[in-house]
């Protein structure tokens, strides 16, 4: 078995401030949150991640939990950390002042435009390999916005009001600092996408793919979700995604269906087709950050066949994800815990934010349209900074955009 390098623990009496959050989660599966001292453990890919968390939770106290990002690459090193659970609020009460900022720049990378050229040319690909071998079958194409501040944007404020919509769980990982990052940076957002949550042996999984913006109109927002609910294109997209998890997570169970099959849900900003999934596993010691592992990522965030479709992403899209539409959770001990789709968020790096958003593409997709949906995921994390909701569609300069 592999040895894991930890690092040295900070004394608990070494300041008098409190621990920092090195996680935490809040939403639908409940609260969650990790302070130090803490040992990270040492970094590594997917194909040696159920080796190191074992050596970690074989000497684990009954209260150690680990939690942190999987990016999207699974040859990219993890970020995991190994602490103790504190039901210590992350803020200490009032949220601290900051929000909205008071001075920003929006940059978009790419621009709708040059985005809706890349959905085009993913679908000319897919129409030029269409039945054979290996076709690219979809493929999610993803952009990022990047709001520069004069002042630090201020993570504690920011999850504060994340933390308001109940239908998501608000997330927040400390990743390490770098050259880039010497002071270190946060990968802060609110995802409505489970990726699977283990309690002892049962298992559950709710893939979300097929989006639609909600209105503030209530005809115009049912008229929305209707469309949606019948929609071939979208429907397509959502049953690649319910099948490779129902493939993948197979061989670890002695039961696994959709008991209710694919609905409409919702959160603030968006709607969207969902289907839970409900299982039994065989070995009620699988850790559930194994299971994330095994499942990400899906065609959700990636596409399918899932190497072809990662290889276009690296060529289509101008910004590394890094952990975007990788998985954020945790694990205790008994290696039960909840793992999400890193979605619907941002890097959080002093006065910078880098927000990320996908759309899914099949065919049938309209490039422009997909452009819009990934403006209207912008959404949660553009209130959330305090900026204008639509602010990645219409009304602010983005590259030049209007």
């Amino acid at each position: 078995m592999m040895n894991i390098r930890l690092s040295e623990a900070p004394s608990k009496t070494a300041s008098p401030v409190p621990d920092p959050v090195l996680f935490g989660f809040d939403g639908p599966s409940g609260r969650i949150l990790g302070r130090g001292p803490a040992r990270r453990i040492a970094a590594g890919s997917a194909a040696t991640l159920e080796t190191r968390v074992a050596a970690a939770l074989a000497g684990a106290a009954p209260d150690e939990m680990i939690g942190g990002a999987l990016p999207f690459d699974r040859e990219a090193g993890d970020c995991l950390w190994q602490c103790r659970r504190s039901d210590a609020p992350a803020s200490g009460g009032a949220a601290p002042q900051g929000l909205p900022l008071p001075d920003w720049r929006l940059t978009a990378e790419p621009a709708a435009r040059d985005y809706a050229g890349a959905v085009a040319r993913a679908l000319g690909i897919m129409a030029e390999e269409a039945g054979s071998r290996d076709a690219l079958e979809k493929i999610v194409l993803a952009r990022t916005l990047l709001v520069e501040s004069t002042a630090p944007i201020p993570v504690e404020a920011l999850m504060a009001r994340l933390h308001a919509d109940r239908s998501v769980t608000a997330f927040r990982v400390a990743l390490p600092a770098g050259p880039e990052h010497p002071q270190g940076r946060a990968l802060c957002g609110a995802t409505p996408e489970l990726l699977v949550e283990k309690r002892g042996r049962r298992i559950a999984s709710h893939p979300l793919a097929g989006s639609a913006r909600r209105l503030a109109d209530a005809a115009a927002d049912r008229a929305a979700a209707q469309a949606l609910s019948g929609s071939a294109k979208d429907h397509r997209e959502h049953a690649l995604v319910v099948e490779s998890i129902l493939d993948i997570l197979a061989p670890y169970c002695r039961e696994l269906g959709c008991p209710e099959g694919t609905c409409i849900t919702s959160t603030r900003s968006m709607w969207h087709l969902g289907t839970r999934i409900e299982g039994r596993l065989k070995d009620e010691d699988t850790p559930s950050v194994v299971l994330a592992s095994a499942l990400h990522p899906t065609p959700a965030v990636c596409g399918v066949p899932m190497a072809r479709a990662a290889g276009f992403i690296k060529a289509l899209e101008p910004v590394a994800r890094d952990f975007y539409a990788g998985a954020v959770g945790w694990c205790d001990a008994s290696g039960d815990g909840a793992w999400h789709v890193a979605i619907r968020c941002a890097e959080i790096s002093g006065r910078r934010a880098r927000l990320y958003a996908g759309a899914g593409i099949v065919p049938g997709s309209d490039p422009m349209a997909e452009a819009a949906e990934t403006g209207a995921k912008f959404g949660a994390l553009l209130a959330a900074l305090g900026l204008p909701q639509d602010a990645a569609l219409q009304g602010v300069p983005c590259n030049g955009e209007t």
